[in-house]
């Protein structure tokens, strides 16, 4: 308790303790990026050969793999990785960006996720105070900053981030935390149902799919969390930067246009500004739209 009332007493240790912890939580996050898609992908793979084979034993994988084994290593040579190289941030500079053993770059991805993720922590807690809220908002943001980069990396939103931070979501708001609970209900399902609708009439016009399920299901997640009020706000916003984003990257010649391009960063940048400022970008436009 000590501890508690003195941070929520010293703001600049408050601020640093949520910095420290926001770096340890994005080395985590870096491993759940990393290892979450080859985790489904080794799943998927055994329920194929149960499928197709249902006669045949289960095969047990060569070695387990999880978000805790086999420890962390060199992807070049196999170095396993020690504690001491796997400080936030620090052992990437002290190392200079290369493994100790082999020399090879370490990617720059690794210690910018783990920035972000100091970042959003620290602005967490100046936004929203010592408290229950600020944690809750950090977490959402967590996951929209782990949703995102798998999507880049596979172009998927797994399941296993997206349906559990829905549920608690439509949980934290039966307390009314972000919005109340009716509008939070509401918000899972209109979050749903319009992507939904988007894809179907995009398929039966063209016969392409425009997007993927897992977009649905991240903005139900955002709806659950915000209510239904700030899906307009979330589209558009997503919309807008996805287009100028996409078109951007497709002129400059970084992306090739026969490519699809990931909507679901898009989407979590825009639930995460609607997180933090859209009630304020709500009251703007209704204003606006009431003075004309």
């Amino acid at each position: 308790m000590y501890l508690f009332d003195y941070l929520q007493n010293t703001p600049v240790a408050f601020y640093i303790s949520m910095a420290v912890f926001g770096l340890i939580v994005g080395s985590f996050l870096n491993v759940v990026i990393h290892r979450l898609p080859k985790m489904l992908e080794i799943d998927w793979q055994q329920q194929c050969r149960t499928l197709l084979n249902p006669d045949t034993p289960e095969r047990a994988p060569a070695e387990d793999f999880s978000l805790t084994t086999p420890r962390s290593q060199c992807p070049q040579c196999g170095h396993k990785i020690s504690v001491m190289e796997n400080i936030p941030v620090i052992s990437y500079l002290i190392l200079r960006g290369k493994c100790s053993a082999c020399r090879q770059p370490i990617a720059i991805r690794y210690p910018v996720i783990e920035l972000t993720s100091g970042m959003l922590a620290v602005f967490s807690a100046w936004h929203y105070g010592f408290g229950a809220h600020a944690l809750l908002a950090l977490l959402l943001a967590w996951s929209l900053l782990t949703l995102s980069v798998i999507d880049l990396d596979h172009q998927l939103l797994p399941d296993d981030i997206t349906l559990p931070f829905l549920w608690l979501g439509l949980l934290v708001n039966m307390y009314g935390v972000f919005t109340d609970l009716h509008s939070s209900l509401i918000g899972a399902v209109a979050g749903y149902g319009v992507l939904w609708t988007v894809y179907m009439s995009f398929k039966l016009l063209t016969g392409k799919e425009g997007m993927g399920y897992g977009d649905f299901k991240l903005l139900a997640m955002l709806g659950a969390w915000l209510g239904w009020q700030m899906l307009p706000l979330i589209i558009l916003l997503s919309s807008v930067t996805g287009a100028i984003i996409g078109i951007g990257l497709i002129l400059l010649k970084l992306h090739d246009k026969s490519k699809p391009i990931p909507f679901g960063p898009y989407l979590a940048l825009a639930g995460w500004i609607a997180l933090v400022w859209g009630h304020d970008l709500n009251s703007i436009y209704l204003h606006w739209g009431a003075g004309h």
